[in-house]
């Protein structure tokens, strides 16, 4: 099925749904398969997350990752917990500040996110080919759009930002 190109009338209400239901479905089956993997292991994307993040960030502060995930001190305590009890996580003291927590994930912690990473990357790689350079700029802008301007400069914190 052809994707039809967005009316020049595109902040109507039927085309603000149609983006939003693209949303919700193809954020869905994005992560469908991360899900079924994550359930069997009796995780959830809360696990993903965290996972995901600390590998971008190697030793990651707690609050650090709290910005980022803007979650609760207390879920937070209740993912790094699971995650720290299977392995899967490291906790360091910082080096300047000793009251810090640097967060590290183990070499099973990188391999299970390393496993999560590539069920994305295939569906989102097969995704950005069939759309094409131009669509895949478009696409970043629009989500880029939806961080609050003054919640951008945390995409820089992750580097490797295509130029």
């Amino acid at each position: 099925m052809a994707v039809p190109s967005a009316s020049p009338l595109f902040l109507r209400e039927t085309e603000i749904r149609r983006g939003a239901e693209l949303l919700f479905f193809g954020y869905g089956h994005l992560y469908r398969q991360t899900d079924e993997c994550l359930a069997k292991q009796g995780m959830g994307r809360a696990h993903h997350r965290a996972l995901y993040f600390i590998a971008r960030q190697p030793d990651l502060t707690i609050s650090a990752l709290l910005r980022t995930l803007a979650i609760t001190k207390q879920s937070l305590g209740r993912v790094l917990s699971e995650l720290t009890d299977r392995g899967m996580v490291e906790t360091r003291v910082g080096r300047e500040d000793r009251r810090q927590r640097l967060l590290r994930l183990t070499p099973a912690g990188a391999k299970l996110e390393q496993e999560l990473f590539e069920a994305m990357r295939a569906r989102l790689s097969a995704a950005y080919a069939q759309a094409g350079q131009d669509s895949v700029t478009g696409f970043w802008r629009v989500l880029e759009a939806l961080i609050p301007p003054a919640e951008r400069n945390r995409l820089a914190d992750f580097g490797d930002i295509p130029g």
